[in-house]
Order: structure tokens, then sequence, then C-alpha cells
């Protein structure tokens, strides 16, 4: 199969970098070949060994603009989107593919598609949304019941049921996330019985206040270890407003015994050995969306077998089926408390059953296991 990624989204980096990645490399392992289909001017992060086509006209971005200005943004980014979905058709009606994925949608996009040629697409797309919210739901679903006798647009939602807050439809399917595994750097293991060796656990992604990094950094010092700990707190910023509180944070708790900073951004092989680098991650920011929308730190630590503290609105369901870490309630400072505690001062008992629960959940949503399940929509 000739499958074509339609990647309308730049990024400097994170997430959604690596999903392209495992989609490309995973089909690639299935004797598929892969090519992307880009706005004109498109840059990448990184470079899928792969061929790019580019299509006129290129991306708008909001940066910067509020008011009339956004507003006509919006209505010259609808208008080249109208005009790469009708690129992306003539391109389907000439044979260059034989299925086409969009690896990051929202149901703007399906609205979209409803009014655009592409809705006849000649081959099956598969679009891919992160999660619906309760607040999108009645959106998406509209969206998607108006594309019901449009067999080739296969709208895909990434979460752990089979249906979208008890609504189902013909032409949506559900199904598991992939997890992120370190494709750059070699498998290492830390001996848990090295003789007084510090656990070493990690704070890591993107800084956005709404993580409570300086919340959870006082419970963190207030805890009471009983064995040896140190704590990796690194964060990466895309504004100045942060990047200037997260400084003020790392020179308030930089003298801290056992705390260390990197104030950086990390991709490809640096990111993967910084991750392979720490024992377990913790991820004590709590948001509603976390319900609905699959962690990327989450299934970071799967991929990398890594144990976790986390708060329980952080998909609820994979905790449910695995025992992968320790949760506390959401928002509830003195119960994270606890849980690091009892996290850190059990860890060596509880290494080994963490690690099995960790494989099993590493075999549910593996990168091979993702892409098959992609594969057979596409077969429908």
């Amino acid at each position: 199969m000739r499958l074509a990624i339609f990647e309308n989204i730049m990024t400097p980096g994170g997430h959604e970098v690596d999903f392209d990645r495992i989609v490309v490399e995973e089909f690639q392992k299935l004797g598929h070949t892969v090519s992307f289909y880009v706005p004109e001017g498109f840059q990448f992060s990184m470079d899928y060994h792969v061929p790019v086509h580019e299509l006129q006209g290129r991306v708008v971005s909001y940066s910067g603009v509020t008011g009339i200005r956004k507003l006509l943004r919006t209505v010259k980014r609808e208008i080249h989107r109208m005009s790469w979905y009708r690129q992306l058709y003539e391109a389907a009606k000439r044979g260059e593919m034989d299925a086409i994925i969009i690896p990051t949608s929202t149901y703007r996009y399906l609205r979209a598609i409803a009014k655009s040629v592409l809705r006849h697409s000649p081959v099956p797309i598969i679009f891919i949304l992160h999660g619906i919210n309760p607040g999108e739901a009645p959106k998406f679903l509209k969206a998607a019941k108006k594309l019901e006798d449009c067999p080739n647009i296969r709208p895909t939602v990434l979460t752990f049921s089979d249906d979208i807050f008890g609504e189902k439809r013909k032409n949506i399917r559900t199904i598991y996330p992939p997890t992120f595994i370190p494709r750059d750097v070699k498998w290492q293991t830390h001996a848990s019985e090295a003789a007084n060796r510090p656990l070493v656990i990690g704070f890591f992604g993107q800084y956005r206040r709404e993580k409570r990094l300086e919340d959870f950094l006082e419970v963190y010092r207030k805890g009471n270890y009983t064995r040896p700990v140190k704590l990796l707190v690194q964060g990466a910023t895309m504004h100045p407003e942060d990047a200037a509180d997260f400084e003020r944070i790392i020179q308030k708790y930089k003298g801290h015994e056992g705390i260390e900073f990197l104030h950086k951004g990390l991709i490809g092989a640096e990111w993967q050995q910084a991750i392979m680098d720490i024992d377990a991650l913790l991820m004590p920011y709590s948001a509603p969306r976390y319900r609905y929308h699959w962690g990327g730190m989450l299934f970071t630590a799967i991929g990398f077998q890594k144990p976790v503290v986390a708060s329980d609105d952080m998909n609820p369901e994979v905790f449910e089926a695995f025992h992968i870490g320790e949760l506390f309630k959401s928002g509830d400072m003195d119960n994270l408390q606890s849980a690091l505690e009892h996290f850190i001062n059990t860890y060596d008992e509880m290494e080994s059953m963490y690690q099995q629960e960790l494989q099993k959940a590493a075999v549910e949503y593996s990168p091979e296991a993702f892409v098959k399940r992609l594969e057979r929509i596409f077969k429908e």
C-alpha cells in the first residue's frame, strides 16, 4: 500500500513529531511505502527519510494577532484548507496513493471536508482525533453524521472505549493510542539492587502553569523518604512569560539537595536518552482534559517501561487495566505527598510488579499494534 500522510501542523518538537514517526516507521515495517503531502513552505522538525510533496498554499499562523486580523486569518486558513483538500483529491484521482492519513485532526477538519470534493475520495482517508471532550462531542458527532454517506472518510478517535460518551456511529472508529518507544538509543535498565543508588525520578515536558510545578516541588520537599532519591525537572518553554516563570522557580529551588533542573527542549535521541536515564516519571499535573485526551507522557512512560506517579484524571482506564504506578486524587496536594512517599519508599519491593504490568501495557498499546489497527481500518 502507498500511504500518503497529510501534515499541516508545524511544531518545533514534542509528541506530534514522534507520532508522525510512529506512523511512518511502523507502516514501513509492514511493507508499505509512505510519503508526506504538506503545505507550501512546510518545515519539518526531523527528517523522516520519505518523499515529500508540496501543496499550494502556505500554513496560516495566528501567532501575535488578535481581533479582526485573527478573523481574517481564520478565513484565509479555511480557504487554504479547502485548496489542500482539492489538491489531495486530484492526487488520489491520479493514482498517487492508495490511502491517506491525517494524523492530527479535529471536528473542524471533518466539517470542512463535508464541503470539499475530497469527501468523494477514491481512496480511504483516516482522520485521527486525539480524544474528544464533552464540549467537542456534539460538534464532532454532527460533523461525522454529515459524512455517513462517504464510505472512504473514516474518522478515528484515539480513546479507551468503543463509543463517544455513549454514542456510536457507523462511520466512527475508536482505537487505542500508541506508546512512544526508544528508537535512537540503546535499551538499558537500572539495577535496583545497586547499593545505595538513588532512585531517579523525572518531571518532564513542556512547562505550563497548569502543571503546578511549584506546588509539586513544595510537596516533594516536605516528603519523608526512607531510601535515597533524586528529582530531575526538565522543562521546555514556548513563550517568554513561561520561560521567565520557569527560571524564577529554578532560582528558588536550585539550592535544594537532590533536585536538578534542565531548562531545555529535548528532541530525538537526546530526549530518548533523558527518559532512559531515569527510573520513574512523575505526572502530578491535573486537568479535566486528561480524562478525554491520551497522555503523551504517560504513553512515553509505558513505552520506556517507567512506572509513574500520576493524578487520577490521567487516562483512568489505563490504570484500571494495569498497575503501572501510584495515583493521587486530582488537585489534592496532601494526597499527592502520601502517594509520592508510598511510591518512593516501597519502590524496591514493588519494582518487579511494576515492570510486569508495564510489559503487559506495552504489548496492548504498542506502536506495531496501533498501526495494525489503522491498517485494518484502511482495508475495510
